[in-house]
């Protein structure tokens, strides 16, 4: 375009006309028909009826026919869609983006189907809710341009498991009760033979892993897993090892009473006043099969690692273990094997929503209230110098069953507050203090 021509179509008088005139033809497939409205001012109108462009200064109608020939008969020769590129950069026909957009997606789901039923898939139970699951959810329109490799490595992995066992006979009690299962498959070495190799294509932030989680979560009955200990269940039961050594249970104060090396260096690290974390790798090892206190003995358990921490530098005597919020299975499996040996465990957490359902798993599976109940919920409510006033964390919603203290979900519902266990956290040292003086009068 002429530099003469240029500067005067991009004078700022015009450029409502031309952002109406993109915004227009954008929508209606480039086709330069229809009028738009514009606001003009007295240079605007000027600037339009030096291109023979008739209108007045207001909110006016300018047809963009009009406005095409005038631009084709001026000293530029081009059309509107020429100069609208030349000005503000290329159009999109945003008709035409959105059909093709949908057009991908149609044909990614009818691939997915090819591949379930090429896979011998696609008649299994659990395949009509996954698919509809993953279609609710918005998973593959958000994953854009990897929702079909995420997809075909989906499938691949599906057809792994379910070449080994059909997905769905497995025995689910390992998920009600957080036990790991015999895998056939590491799942970094699955992620490589499934997923291009790449090792990590199963991982949490990956679609692919996404996508196989459903499946078992379809499979199985379960909800579609949001947490960590969650989706390594899942990938236990369907026969894969997950991640074993980033979920841990801390341990304070233990010195299991067995022979054998692993005793031996957890009561040295006890001697040294060491904190210790024990991965599902270590359990699958070794801990699993030591006794980890004396039948009778007590032993407690709290929520958060900074009660743990206290503990430690207090120098509690009584051995302690800290699930670290939403416990991992190794977590589970360790406290569930103690309760079964007949250690007496005794559990505290948050007053909370997810706390207290934190606490109903654990004292389902035998664990104790360690002062968790409706009497202690309010003495920490009061014990501040303000009272409840101190306390300004709203709960985030109705408490649930709280079967092994009625009044406690009734009292939390009314009070309305969360106190957090490191509000109590003098009194529970008191608690563990007590295996301090114990362990030194014996």
């Amino acid at each position: 375009m002429p530099a003469q021509l240029a500067a005067y179509l991009a004078a700022p008088a015009l450029a409502p006309v031309w952002a109406a005139c993109r915004a227009r033809l954008e929508g209606n497939d480039l086709n330069v028909s229809g009028a738009v409205k514009v606001d003009l001012d007295e240079a605007g109108a000027r600037a339009l009826s030096g291109l023979r462009v008739p209108v007045r200064a207001g909110h006016r109608k300018v047809r963009l026919a009009d406005l095409d020939d005038a631009l084709r008969a001026s000293m530029g020769a081009r059309g509107l869609l020429a100069v609208l590129v030349e000005l503000g950069g290329p159009l999109t026909n945003r008709r035409a983006s959105a059909a093709a957009l949908a057009a991908d997606r149609a044909d990614l789901w009818l691939s997915l189907d090819e591949q379930l039923v090429g896979a011998g898939l696609a008649g299994a139970g659990w395949a009509g809710p996954w698919l509809a699951g993953v279609r609710s959810s918005g998973l593959l329109t958000r994953a854009r341009a990897v929702a079909p490799s995420a997809v075909r490595s989906a499938v691949a992995v599906l057809t792994v498991l379910a070449g080994r066992q059909p997905l769905g006979e497995h025995d689910v009690s390992v998920l009600r009760a957080g036990l790991p299962a015999p895998a056939a498959f590491e799942i970094g070495e699955l992620a490589t033979a499934t997923c291009g190799g790449d090792a990590h294509g199963l991982g949490d932030d990956r679609v692919a892993g996404a996508l196989v989680l459903r499946a078992l979560a379809a499979a199985y009955g379960q909800p579609v897993p949001s947490t960590g200990s969650q989706r390594r269940a899942l990938w236990t039961v369907a026969g894969v090892a997950p991640d074993e050594v980033s979920g841990t249970v801390l341990l304070w104060g233990f010195r299991p009473p067995g022979p054998g090396p692993w005793a031996a260096m957890m009561s040295s690290r006890a001697e040294m006043g060491l904190v210790t974390h024990v991965t599902l790798q270590e359990w699958e090892a070794t801990a699993g099969g030591q006794q980890w206190a004396r039948q009778g003995q007590v032993v407690f358990a709290c929520e958060n690692p900074q009660v743990l921490q206290a503990a430690a530098r207090a120098g509690a005597g009584t051995p302690l273990c800290c699930t670290s919020g939403n416990p991992a299975t190794v977590a589970l499996v360790a406290l569930e094997t103690m309760v079964a040996a007949g250690v007496d465990v005794m559990y505290h957490g948050d007053f909370d929503v997810e706390g207290v359902a934190i606490a109903g798993r654990l004292f389902s599976r035998g664990v104790k209230p360690w002062r968790f109940g409706a009497p202690d919920y309010i003495s920490a409510l009061e014990s501040g110098p303000g009272g409840a006033a101190d306390f300004q964390l709203p709960l985030a919603g109705p408490v649930g069953p709280t079967p092994w203290d009625t009044e406690l979900a009734a009292v939390m519902d009314e009070r309305g507050l969360a106190v957090h266990e490191e509000a109590l956290l003098g009194v529970l040292l008191g608690d563990l203090g007590k295996g301090t003086a114990e362990r030194a009068a014996g």
